[in-house]
């Protein structure tokens, strides 16, 4: 397994980690582990669309109902006729 070194980190980011880090009952460097696993084991955010990720974001906090377009059958497309 390969080692990671990042520098110049905000002191509240590291603050936030040890937090997280604590409430889940693990070590700080456990936790930024976790954090990557999870960010990159989510195979969504390469296959699907945006608005398949608004959606999803969406559920997560218990959707929104939005009203639902009135949608027109498409315009005719205009006849020039042939050149002469």
């Amino acid at each position: 397994m390969a080692n990671l070194t990042i520098h110049n980190i905000d002191e509240s980011i590291t603050k936030n980690l040890r937090a997280l880090a604590q409430q889940h009952g693990q070590s700080t460097e456990e936790e930024v582990q976790q954090i990557l696993r999870q960010a990159f084991s989510d195979k969504s955010h390469t296959t699907s669309g945006l608005g398949s990720k608004i959606s999803k974001r969406f559920t997560e906090i218990g959707g929104v109902e939005l009203p639902q377009p009135i949608r027109s059958l498409p315009r005719q497309s205009v006849n020039f006729g042939e050149a002469s």
